[in-house]
């Protein structure tokens, strides 16, 4: 068959690391290629220099047998490429028409826009590929599966032939990714070839058909996916077997450490995005939050932490209400917090990591006091956090965005951590990252809860909440829906929960 991608001796380098060294890359036409590895081990950095957002140091690429240098992505797109980010990159308020033909509007004599030729080529597009839509939606009224169709058929649209699919799956329910699946196998049965970036690593083995490995910006192996197993997998990337978060033995206490009573939290025109929700935490327990992204997990987090004003009933903390309380005085009282969003609510990206690693604790020791920063007790703090949670970097005075997301997930996991919490809440604390810092972070939280820490739990990822959780909760449409024992479901019996496919009738007295 003939060759859709070829990446001959691929390197990029930036200052203090080689992101890509000499990179060798094959993809058969009309084929599924997975790119697998640790984070850090360049998969970004190469789809990037594919994609025409960087360009190599080194190296040549050839499209379809043509050799190419692309300056931008529109030059990639020009040559039939497109990518969908694992970052949606849609505008909420317009429609699904509105949304993808922006940037290449079809226009009349008299230049004004064509919207029947475009609805007409949209539905001819998704037709042909099986993306179904509504093209007169508004996009925020759809569900995360839909939006990604959307982004698919945004690129089919512009004439790409060859996607690249960056962690498709990563907000997905397993009914979402079982339909994506199907989407891909379509559009492979129509000729179009696919790159496939993921973690898990038993999505690669269902659906690609041939693997690549990176590690430390290498190619380590290609193989065609026969016989294959996920441990296999595991060792090729990071040189050890595949962890689980599966804990054995239960810590629960009879002590109550978060209290949330017939909470709601409204928008600005007063719907309500938390609906009357109740839920207890016990010191050395983990709750586990299951549900689809939008469905109120954020604002509750919000609510709790501080951020989100909270329009009905109440929050205690160890027996004290902190309904009222500043951030502040949450955070002294004992609250940790990893947030979802590491860039923008986590870390400052320019600012070294003895800073980055007082953020929120400025206040206290060793960090500093009311009044004044301790250099030093900084720095020997970030030390320990670095020794104790393997934070790889060469220093401590090294910018947070010249760590490899993992990394900079395991400093913020260490913040917290070394802050004692008496409570704990870890919003998707592993998304993104490669299986070792995953297998790294559930540890930690495993060592605290047997500690004794009280720990809220929201992820994406249903064999993460199935493994860590003590009991695990489902939100749907702000309001809890469910309350089951992680020993008793499975991903696709929290999937239609997560969906409403699945009620359970619940009492105040049962959460």
């Amino acid at each position: 068959m003939s060759t859709a991608i070829e990446l001959v001796g691929i390197t990029k380098r930036f200052p203090g690391v080689v992101a890509n060294d000499a990179v060798d890359l094959r993809v058969t036409a009309g084929e599924i290629h997975a790119i697998c590895g640790e984070n850090g081990a360049g998969k970004s950095t190469l789809m990037k220099i594919l994609y025409g957002m960087q360009a190599p140091d080194e190296g040549t690429m050839r499209v379809n047998g043509t050799e190419v240098s692309f300056a931008s992505p529109t030059d990639a797109i020009d040559a039939g490429i497109g990518m969908v980010h694992q970052h949606f990159m849609l505008a909420d308020q317009l429609t699904v028409l509105e949304n993808l033909i922006l940037g290449a509007e079809p226009t009349k004599a008299g230049g004004r826009l064509d919207f029947a030729s475009a609805e007409a080529d949209l539905q001819r597009v998704a037709a042909d590929y099986g993306l179904d839509v509504d093209l007169h939606e508004v996009v925020e009224r759809l569900e995360v599966g839909e939006r990604q169709r959307v982004e698919i058929i945004k690129v089919l649209y512009r004439g790409a032939e060859i996607l690249i699919l960056d962690e498709p799956t990563a907000v997905l329910v397993p009914q979402e990714v079982e339909a994506l699946f199907e989407n891909m196998r379509e559009l492979k049965a129509s000729g179009a070839t696919i790159l496939f970036i993921d973690h898990k690593l038993d999505e690669v083995l269902e659906i690609a058909d041939t693997i690549s490995v990176l590690r430390h910006g290498k190619m380590v192996s290609t193989l065609a996916n026969e016989g294959v197993t996920a441990s296999e997998l595991a060792e090729l990337m990071v040189g050890s077997e595949l962890p689980t978060p599966d804990t054995a033995e239960s810590t629960v206490t009879n002590v109550v450490a978060l209290e949330v009573t017939n909470v709601t939290v409204l928008s600005e025109d007063r719907r309500p995005l938390v609906d009357n929700v109740s839920l207890q935490i016990h010191q050395g327990e983990i709750l586990g939050i299951a549900g689809v992204e939008g469905n109120g997990q954020s604002e509750l987090v919000d609510a709790i932490i501080g951020t989100e004003r909270v329009n009905d009933g109440s929050i205690s903390l160890h027996g004290d209400e902190i309904t009222s309380w500043s951030v502040r005085e949450r955070r002294t009282a004992g609250v940790g917090y990893v947030p979802e969003d590491r860039h923008h609510e986590g870390l400052l990206l320019t600012s070294p990591l003895w800073e980055n690693a007082a953020l929120g604790h400025q206040n206290t020791a060793p960090y500093g006091s009311k009044w004044f920063i301790n250099r030093d007790g900084a720095r020997q703090q970030t030390e320990l956090i670095r020794e104790q949670f393997d934070v790889r970097t060469p220093n401590i005075d090294v910018a947070a965005h010249a760590l490899s997301g993992g990394n900079q997930q395991k400093l913020i996991v260490g913040r917290e951590l070394t802050s004692n919490p008496s409570l704990l809440i870890a919003a998707h604390p592993t998304r993104g990252i490669d299986v070792g810092a995953q297998a790294a972070v559930w540890d930690q939280i495993r060592q605290a809860r047997s500690n004794g820490l009280a720990t809220l739990l929201i992820s994406a990822d249903l064999d993460e909440l199935i493994g860590l959780s003590d009991t695990i909760v489902v939100m749907f449409r702000g309001k809890l829906v469910a309350r089951l024992s992680p020993s008793a479901v499975t991903p696709r019996d929290l999937g239609g929960y997560m969906t409403g496919a699945q009620t359970q009738t619940l009492t105040e007295a049962a959460l």
